[in-house]
């Protein structure tokens, strides 16, 4: 940050009387510009049928991590809940109808600055087609699921937390909720996660 949003004056990092952290701060109108994590929202949208369960993903058309697959996400809008967010990243990604569960993961991705939020998902019907931002929409099962063709490690943390839950379900338990620290930074193409 360069210049103050509220008067245009430069602004410098300096830490704020009461504070303990450096802010840019405007010396002109001693406006204080703090910079709060972003809040990325998606979905884990499900379809089962006769006890197969597959998994709706997006072929990212936008960088970063453009041709990767990832669960529609995305940030969160001003005047949204995190739910709303949810619905709205699944039905722009991947033209899907969800019936939306639970919260399912809360992601912290501090070296990016991000908290990743994922809703366990029902798709209503399978009429899905990919919107501007994915290449191509498809369904997975477990098997097939394209793991060292994933876009974030937010993306592999989810779907292998779903699929661990999904054995104890299976075995009469339930799905939990799931909090987690990703530490390892996003992969560059071709190296491995």
């Amino acid at each position: 940050m360069k210049f103050c949003s509220e008067c245009a004056h430069p602004v410098a990092l300096a830490i704020p009387e009461g504070d303990n952290r450096p802010r840019y701060v405007c010396a002109q109108c001693d406006a204080i510009h703090y910079q709060n994590p972003k809040l990325v929202i998606g979905s884990l949208p499900v379809w089962e049928q006769d006890g197969e369960v597959q998994v709706l993903l997006c072929k990212r058309a936008i960088e970063p991590r453009y041709g990767y697959w990832t669960l529609p996400a995305g940030f969160m809008e001003n005047n949204e809940t995190t739910a709303e967010a949810a619905i709205r990243e699944t039905e722009e990604e991947a033209g899907a109808n969800i019936e939306l569960g639970p919260l399912y993961t809360l992601l912290n991705v501090a070296h990016v600055h991000q908290v990743h939020l994922f809703y366990l998902a029902r798709l209503r019907d399978l009429d899905f087609a990919p919107g501007i931002e994915s290449l191509e929409v498809q369904m997975f099962s477990e098997r097939d699921i394209p793991w060292d063709d994933l876009a974030f490690p937010t993306i592999r943390t989810t779907l292998e937390l779903f699929f661990a839950d999904r054995k104890k379900v299976r075995e009469g338990g339930s799905y939990g909720f799931h909090s987690h620290d990703i530490v390892r930074p996003m992969r560059s193409s071709g190296a491995p996660d």
